[in-house]
């Protein structure tokens, strides 16, 4: 894992950008985009969205966007996969520790590379010629919840036309999947029917977890199922939604349960060994000092390839 003082000049070049951001009534905005390709230019069908606090980066976050890149049976035949790394500057249930923005930004463009690099490492071992494009823009929002960001990127007109963006395939936990079906984070009604927005239009694709606290697979379909029987439908849910989600697996059997808590402590513990099991070396060396070299307009965002 990449030292904090190694990250120094990647993260003094997303300051400004930030700051800017911050400050101005814009609510979404891509503030680096890194691609194997030139494919940055290529409008899309499909964006997946990786949405956390990144607080690291960890090999969990790498396996969940691995998966929907490489994996997804509902993926359309574009040549190009683009995935959105988003940062929210706001959240509805944690105030923003230990990293600040800036360090978690400079993490999350490291991550980013090291995605680039699989995905062109398996379309190889796939048989292909490392060829897939594949392009992982790194993005912030002030929005806190995943309806709010839905709208803001359609809106943007990042992605396309104002209001008519692609699909957007948010790659979540299961834990997350429950939040985002918890009537309590939509006021004043505190029922589902907002969501209507969301599933009419858009995708989840949601990882099991494994720990005891949200049960088994059987436990998992079971929750799923209720609402495609329409068991929700008296908290303003709709039967249809279960067809927009996905539940695919995560950890196996025997694996490191990995989260970034695990990761911030074994950190602090200089447990080098634990570590190794929960982070990617994130591209040390020379490919670190090139991404340092990223320069990032406050206005816009900086690609490298």
């Amino acid at each position: 894992m990449v030292a904090l003082k190694e990250l120094q000049p990647l993260v003094q070049n997303f300051q400004a950008a930030l700051r800017a951001f911050i400050s101005s009534p814009s609510s979404f905005r891509v503030l680096a985009t890194l691609s194997s390709s030139t494919a940055f230019y290529t409008p899309v069908k499909t964006l997946y969205v990786l949405d956390s606090s990144f607080n690291p980066p960890t090999l969990a976050h790498l396996r969940i966007a691995i998966s929907a890149l490489v994996y997804d049976k509902h993926a359309n035949s574009s040549p190009t996969k683009r995935l959105l790394l988003l940062l929210a500057t706001q959240n509805a249930d944690k105030a923003p520790k230990p990293a600040n923005f800036e360090q978690r930004l400079a993490m999350m463009a490291l991550f980013a590379d090291e995605l680039v690099q699989c995905v062109r490492s398996l379309d190889e071992e796939k048989g292909g010629r490392g060829g897939q494009a594949v392009v992982v823009d790194v993005g912030v929002t002030k929005s806190p919840l995943y309806l709010d960001k839905a709208s803001v990127m359609d809106q943007s007109g990042q992605y396309g036309e104002i209001g008519s963006g692609p699909e957007q395939v948010h790659l979540t936990g299961f834990d997350s999947l429950i939040r985002l079906l918890d009537p309590k984070y939509y006021p004043p009604n505190h029922n589902l029917q907002p969501l209507e927005s969301l599933f009419s239009k858009h995708r989840i694709r949601a990882t099991r977890r494994t720990e005891d606290k949200w049960g088994g697979p059987k436990e998992q379909d079971a929750y799923l199922k209720a609402l495609a029987d329409g068991e929700r439908e008296s908290e303003g849910g709709n039967s249809e939604w279960a067809s927009k989600i996905d539940l695919v697996e995560g950890r196996q059997e025997g694996e490191e349960i990995i989260s970034s808590t695990k990761v911030r402590v074994a950190s602090k513990d200089r447990d080098k060994e634990t570590l190794e099991k929960l982070v990617s070396e994130q591209r040390e060396g020379a490919r670190l000092i090139e991404l340092a070299a990223i320069r990032i307009s406050p206005q816009g965002h900086a690609c490298v390839d």
